[in-house]
């Protein structure tokens, strides 16, 4: 909300600075987000009179002026401005004046002069040259009664500050003027100027019948008709004024009188054209298949859920929100219609969403509008009609259908004291609401406020302490030191933090992302494997309608927009919450009956396994890259990965992953469906686990150095095709009884050619030969040929009676 401060200080006027104005605001909770002169520095500017018009002698646009600056004689000044003409009155720089800054940033010094070998004594001035708008055409025209000679700042109030008010949505009765200067009335004890209302007299008896006919819509109307006005007239220069210090600029002086009254009172109100209307007008729902042009050029479709008000024939607007094109008062409106009603917020709240706009009307009625004041803002609004566009008016026809009944709230000081955090009487409780007008009512320890009716956001307790805190002021609560002491909890050593493991994903040259956990419903059902998707009931967007159950689908996405801006390597993670349905779960502070809420943490590579460079020959990242990167993230604890299904990965190039004996998630190449699908020539690979066991880590212990020679031993076994590599080893490390085997590792795997002869190499087809080599150490001596060979044989001995193996001839 904009406003000039001159305009509040007509309402009540505290003996405060501007910037202590803006504080005082801002620490009550309406939040001054800018508080701007109306124009920006400059002096030695007065009103002229251009007396007195030639033609430049060398040049056809210029003219030589001679203008009254209220001095004892006239200046010459050279202007080329399209709109000068004898008798207009401007603006005029003095020799010596200062003017705001050019396009260049400095300012401009106004001396004397020739153009085109004529002297000249000064300038007159545009809107934009002097600061206060961008209108650049001509002169700045000033009224012919504006007094010749006085500094143009003074006569145009360019001292004067603009307020802008960012306010929340439980402030909607200072979306006015006179709202602001109630609330600045509370907070200062300044009087408040409380306008008396006009009553002006009918001189007809003519009514326009309204029918309305849905309460839940339209809870109070009131109109009356207005004949024989000047739809030419002149907005006057005060309120034209008024009206672009408050961001809104002049159409027509009917529409502006609207615009003015809604910004002094905070009551948005239409005028029609009362020729356009046929019959009488009905206030209703609209119905399925109605359309209405707007007084945007807009023509919108309406149905049951959107408020209208139509004639015999037609739809003529849309109900809070905008007239229609067909009853706007133009040049030819004679007669008028004016209207002030109370529309239901909840009946106007998102409707001008619906059709990608919004208007101040609608922003004011959606979070309520004081249904007591329709009448009077009503004459007030004929008031500045007769006034300004003359005409007779007839009598005010108001309809009180269904108005709010304020529900009683009841505070109590012992709660207010313990959530404020301050020692509270009943007393200053009291005292804080009566000074915001509200009717209180005292009992022992409780106070009963009945909200007046342009109060919506009083009611609960909760609201009442919110007012009490602003009125005592946020900045007088006391600053009290915690009791207990502050000791910071320090974090076991075997637990590492969510950032540690970010920060070791990114220095592998993994991008963090942050999505959204809304999701398409078709990512759950292809990528998850989940048929039932936990659903919002008002989703921001049509695909974005339900919660995720894997972060897998949100890396993909980022991927496709990566891919279709041709993107050569991409690198990307997500840690976050995941949603599924599990009845085991119940209500509590940290979660919701039924929901699961786990963290996860989600990784995808796709692309070269490394930057384009010459030392290394470019090739595609393949599971193993990928693996690794996660082997990096448990180490120095080891996984164990088994082959698995998983709906978004490939059958055959996809594993679980298993850590400690649990299963922690799933690793794999994308299914080639969904690679098809997308369009990507080269498959993604991907992991999502757990987080809860990779923040778990084991500690490194100092070892002593060996002191004697480890002793290798390599063997090349024949196995069954079946066996894995997890399994090998295992068996393997198994086998040994006296510990003395430190290590095995798997350095060479062989398989024949199909067809080929099982004689020549001992390896038929179904089977592999693998080559091991084993790592063996004794503590306290050195190890002996037929120790070396005991460890051997056993491990032997376990592969052929466990894996069926052979030892290769």
């Amino acid at each position: 909300m904009q406003f000039p401060e001159s305009w509040l200080r007509e309402f009540c006027n505290p003996p405060l600075s501007s910037q202590q104005l803006a504080d005082t605001l801002t620490m009550a909770g309406l939040e001054v987000e800018e508080c701007r002169p109306a124009a920006p520095p400059f002096t030695g500017v007065v009103v002229a009179r251009i007396e007195h018009i030639e033609p430049h002698p060398q040049a056809e646009r210029l003219r030589v002026c001679q203008v009254d600056v209220g001095t004892a004689e006239r200046l010459q000044i050279v202007c080329g401005a399209p709109n000068a003409r004898v008798g207009l009155v401007a603006p005029c720089a003095l020799v010596g004046a200062v003017l705001p800054p050019a396009a260049d940033g400095q300012p401009l010094h106004i001396g004397l002069g020739q153009l085109r070998g004529v002297p000249s004594h000064g300038m007159l001035c545009s809107a934009q040259e002097l600061g206060i708008a961008d209108d650049a055409a001509g002169l700045l025209e000033l009224p012919a009664e504006a007094p010749v000679g006085q500094d143009v700042r003074q006569y145009l109030q360019l001292d004067d500050a603009i307020f802008t008010l960012k306010l929340t949505t439980n402030l909607a009765h200072c979306l006015s003027v006179y709202g602001v200067a109630r609330e600045l009335a509370a907070l200062t004890g300044a009087p408040l100027h409380t306008p008396a209302w006009p009553q002006v007299a009918a001189t007809h008896t003519e009514v326009l019948p309204v029918q309305v006919q849905a309460p839940d819509l339209c809870g109070r109307f009131s109109g009356r008709i207005v004949r024989g006005i000047d739809p030419q007239a002149r907005t006057p220069g005060w309120m034209v004024q008024r009206l672009a210090r408050c961001g809104q600029r002049s159409v027509s002086a009917l529409v502006d009188i609207s615009n003015y009254v809604m910004f002094e009172f905070g009551r948005p109100s239409h005028i029609f054209d009362l020729a356009q209307i046929e019959g009488g007008l009905q206030v209703r729902w609209g119905r399925a298949g109605e359309t209405l042009q707007l007084l945007n050029g807009q023509t919108v479709a309406v149905d049951e859920q959107v408020g209208v008000i139509a004639d015999a024939q037609a739809l003529e607007s849309l109900a809070g929100i905008m007239g229609g094109a067909a009853t706007a008062v133009g040049a030819a409106t004679r007669d008028v219609f004016v209207e002030a009603a109370f529309w239901w917020p909840q009946a106007i709240a998102g409707r001008s969403r619906r059709y990608h706009f919004s208007t101040d009307a609608g922003h004011r009625f959606e979070r309520g509008v004081d249904p007591a004041t329709t009448v009077q803002h009503l004459e007030r609004i004929t008031e500045l009609i007769v006034q300004i566009c003359g005409g007779q008016p007839g009598p005010i026809a108001d309809q009180v259908i269904n108005v709010p009944q304020p529900q009683p709230v009841a505070l109590r000081v012992a709660r207010a004291a313990k959530v404020i955090g301050m020692p509270l009487t009943q007393a200053q409780s009291a005292q804080a609401l009566r000074r915001l007008g509200l009717e209180v009512s005292e009992e022992q320890g409780t106070l009963s406020v009945t909200p007046p009716p342009h109060r919506f956001d009083l009611q609960i307790e909760e609201d009442l302490i919110e007012e009490v805190a602003r009125l005592i002021g946020y900045q007088n609560l006391p600053h009290t030191p915690p009791q207990a002491p502050v000791t910071a909890l320090v974090r076991p050593e075997r637990r590492r933090g969510p950032y540690a493991l970010r920060r070791q994903l990114a220095q592998r040259g993994y991008q963090e992302t942050i999505n959204f956990s809304f999701v398409q419903e078709r990512w759950e059902r292809d990528w998850a494997g989940n048929a039932e998707p936990i659903a919002l009931l008002n989703p921001i967007a049509s695909q974005m309608s339900v919660m995720r159950s894997s972060l897998m689908g949100s890396l993909l996405a980022v991927l496709k927009f990566n891919t279709d801006r041709k993107a050569e390597r991409v690198r990307v993670f997500e840690l976050g919450r995941v949603f599924a349905h599990d009845a085991a779960v119940p209500d509590g502070p940290y979660s919701v009956a039924g929901v699961a809420q786990p963290l996860r943490v989600a990784a995808l590579a796709w692309g070269d396994a490394q930057p384009q460079q010459w030392g290394v020959a470019a090739r595609s990242v393949d599971f193993y890259d990928l693996k690794g990167d996660l082997q990096a993230l448990l180490a120095p604890r080891q996984p164990r990965f088994e082959p698995a299904s998983h709906p978004a990965l490939h059958p055959g190039r996809c594993a679980q992953v298993w850590l400690d004996g649990q299963a922690i998630g799933y690793i794999g190449e994308l299914h080639p469906r969904w690679r098809q699908q997308e369009g990507w020539q080269q498959a993604p690979v991907l992991f999502e686990l757990d987080l809860a066991p990779l923040l778990q880590r084991e500690l490194v212990q100092a070892q002593p150095v060996p002191r004697h020679q480890p002793v290798q031993r390599d063997l090349a076994v024949v196995l069954p095709e079946r066996v894995g590599h997890d399994e090998l080893l295992g068996v393997v490390r198994a086998a040994d009884g006296s510990g003395w085997l430190k290590d095995v590792c798997l350095f060479d795997i062989y398989r024949p050619k199909l067809g080929h002869n099982a004689g020549a190499s001992g390896v038929a087809e179904g089977e592999k030969s693998c080559a091991l080599r084993l790592t063996l150490e004794r503590d306290d001596a050195n190890l002996t040929d037929a120790q070396i060979e005991s460890v051997v044989q056993a491990v032997l001995a376990a592969l052929s009676a466990q894996l069926q193996a052979r030892l290769r001839a």
